[in-house]
């Protein structure tokens, strides 16, 4: 009789070893996204985050830029209520924000109306509405400097053609704001045009076709279904246009530098002369903070009302 043999001892079981937490974080998706976006995170915080703290800094000390600043705490804060300047091209900015806003939202809505439509060439049309989005505004404010020159302009020499005496435009205190305003919602219009176009091709079209078997017209509708239903679109733009038209700075420094006589200086621009002209970095940075604070004020408001008027709230 054999003996049975024993089966073999069985060695002892292999450790899966866990792999270290440095090489999980560096074969993780987290660290190859961040490995990525890192350049770009790199420079704005070189070029965007750091200038912030240093204005900020900056605002509370008399500093030319150049030299070592001066400690003054809230001087140059308190500057700012006694600086009739400085309350002028406030008014000045309020006034241009107050027309280029309405003008450039209700402009952009009726074009918008008009090129949602399926006609022949509706692409170009709408390209062509565009194309000053993409326009440098340098090259929007040149143009228009030879179109509104009171001497020798496009503009001018149409009026004396039916009758009108030349108009100043950049150089009329009178009208030197106004010359502003219209060149930039010649600028702007198309981008309003654009949010206003994706918002009513969204609309159903089953509204529309209700409203017309209740026996509503199509401009009626237009009014009392569709423009309604713009409302978010409407806010956007509304809040986009202010922030943008508190910061007008381009095509003021191209076209008329302030002036004449003080007609067009904006906060932006006076912000400018005071840093790079007048070398007093502390009382712009306080400028430059005080816009910001206005400029977020503003945007709380408009958002607080805006969703309260598109939910029918009050």
């Amino acid at each position: 009789m054999t003996s049975a043999t024993a089966p073999p001892a069985a060695g002892p079981s292999p450790v899966h070893r866990r792999p270290s937490v440095l090489l999980r974080v560096w074969w993780s998706d987290t660290f190859a996204g961040w490995a990525f976006i890192s350049p770009t995170v790199l420079l704005i915080g070189l070029f965007g985050l750091v200038p912030v703290v240093w204005a900020f800094v900056l605002s509370f000390e008399q500093n030319d830029l150049i030299s070592p600043g001066r400690w003054v705490g809230l001087d140059n804060y308190r500057k700012l209520l006694h600086d009739p300047a400085f309350s002028n091209s406030v008014r000045n900015t309020v006034v241009y924000t107050l027309v280029f806003v309405p003008v450039c939202v209700i402009g952009s809505l009726l074009v918008a109306a008009l090129l949602n439509r399926r006609i022949r060439g509706i692409t170009f049309y709408r390209v062509a509405v565009f194309i000053p989005v993409v326009t440098s505004t340098v090259a929007t404010a040149t143009m228009f400097n030879w179109l509104l020159d009171p001497d020798f302009g496009v503009v001018n020499a149409a009026l004396n053609k039916v009758g009108i005496a030349s108009q100043g435009f950049f150089r009329d205190p009178k009208e030197a704001l106004l010359a502003i305003v219209l060149m930039t919602v010649w600028g702007w219009l198309g981008f309003g045009v654009i949010i206003y176009l994706a918002a009513l091709q969204s609309v159903s079209a089953d509204l529309l076709e209700a409203a017309a078997i209740d026996g509503c017209t199509r401009w009626r509708a237009f009014w009392r279904v569709e423009v309604p239903l713009l409302a978010p679109a409407t806010l956007f733009l509304v809040i986009w246009l202010t922030i943008n038209s508190l910061q007008l700075f381009d095509e003021i420094f191209v076209t008329t530098k302030g002036g004449p006589v003080g007609s067009t200086t904006v906060v932006v621009y006076y912000l400018y002369v005071q840093a790079f002209q007048f070398f007093n970095g502390g009382y712009a940075s306080a400028i430059a903070y005080a816009l910001f604070m206005a400029i977020l004020v503003i945007t709380a408001i408009q958002l607080k009302v805006g969703r309260r008027l598109s939910h029918g709230e009050r």
